[in-house]
């Protein structure tokens, strides 16, 4: 099989190398790269040049961004050519369109990289599905924020010494913004419904990062045995489902309280399976790369997932009700006092929650907030 590659940055090298060293049945016979960039035979700097190649089977797109990435994959699904991606937000906001085009010239869209780096997340709920529904998932999407949270609690650092020592690591962007401020897992966690629920999932979740994280935060949880991680969740019941992206404050005895460094992990539950976790590397290079030839060689051996999107679920955001804590000292409707500068609502929908948080942050912009699992109420 002959492929393509779109982007030679961390994720492009990593496959090229992996089916390079690993996958002799795989041929990477052209990689679309800047025109100043061009360093080795197999590149272009034309689009055409691949999209209109008869010899290129399968196209990886791992450039990043919603444009031309969205272009791109629709011309190669369109063509007939199987696409196969690492880019979580173009997936997020396109998935239904793909879907389409990839069922109608019978070609695979495969999109494993997109959610949880080399965890196989996206083919474990799918075979899950084969058998029955999944009720819910939730888990630690990103490698960043969890980096984050690690090191404040082994170093005792604050939150922007963390964030400089990931991005010294490579962990974080010079811009995390879409790390920190929630972007990247409620993408993960719209894909995650998407195959999960077999629904076009809703763009318009509520989303709450770290940004406002503290030091302070951490120490108040922790004298509750609790540790704050950013979770992407989702859920599904009598024909509704609800999606939320949030801080939640997890005992500090369960398996998601104690993931270390930029690993991630993510769980599922069903009715006869019961719960699943994935666990592993949530990025970079290889593990990414992993992920991606791993979809390639699937494809290959003739893998054509069908993603439905005809089920017809309702959002219901009455679905995902917690407590939330607000740390802050603005004003907080319906509050009781929880610990010293830290007040809890009782019984909110993660939609209102996320009303209140923004409400507060008018008053106080130093405020955070954490939704409390189920029994961590008090």
């Amino acid at each position: 099989m002959k492929i393509a590659i779109l982007g030679y940055g961390t994720v492009g090298r990593g496959v090229d190398r992996i089916i390079t060293e690993r996958v002799p049945s795989v041929e990477v016979a052209r990689i679309l790269e800047l025109p100043d960039r061009i360093t080795d035979p197999r590149m272009t700097a034309s689009y055409d040049d691949i999209v209109s190649d008869p010899d290129i089977d399968l196209v990886v797109e791992c450039m990043g961004g919603l444009e031309p990435s969205h272009t791109y994959i629709l011309s190669a699904l369109n063509a007939g050519k199987h696409v196969v991606t690492s880019n979580k937000a173009v997936v997020a906001a396109y998935f239904n369109e793909f879907a389409t085009a990839a069922t109608k010239t019978g070609v695979a869209f495969l999109i494993e990289a997109t959610t949880g780096g080399g965890i196989p997340w996206i083919a474990g709920i799918e075979k899950v599905r084969r058998i029955e529904d999944v009720n819910s998932f939730y888990g630690i999407m990103n490698g960043t924020t969890n980096y984050i949270v690690y090191s404040m609690l082994k170093d005792g650092s604050d939150f922007g010494e963390s964030l400089s020592k990931a991005q010294e690591l490579g962990y974080a962007e010079r811009d995390p913004s879409a790390d920190i401020d929630g972007i990247d897992v409620r993408n993960k966690t719209i894909i995650s419904a998407t195959v999960a629920f077999d629904v076009a999932c809703t763009q318009d979740l509520p989303v709450t990062g770290i940004r406002t994280l503290t030091k302070y935060d951490l120490d108040l949880f922790g004298s509750r045995d609790m540790t704050v991680k950013l979770i992407g969740r989702g859920v599904q019941k009598d024909g509704r489902y609800a999606v939320a992206v949030e801080p939640m404050a997890l005992p500090t005895a369960s398996l998601e309280a104690n993931v270390p460094t930029n690993f991630n992990l993510v769980t599922l539950d069903a009715p006869s399976i019961g719960t699943l976790k994935y666990y592993g590397q949530g990025a970079g290079s290889l593990p990414t790369g992993n992920a991606i030839v791993q979809d390639i060689i699937d494809c290959e051996q003739g893998r054509r997932p069908v993603y439905d999107f005809s089920r017809g679920l309702a959002y219901d955001p009455d679905l995902l009700r917690s407590d939330y804590v607000f740390r802050t000292d603005a004003s907080v409707s319906g509050a009781s006092f929880y610990e010293p500068g830290a007040v809890v609502v009782k019984g909110l929908t993660a939609v209102e929650a996320r009303a209140k948080f923004e409400e507060a942050l008018k008053a106080d912009p130093t405020t955070f907030m954490a939704a409390l699992v189920a029994g961590q109420e008090s």
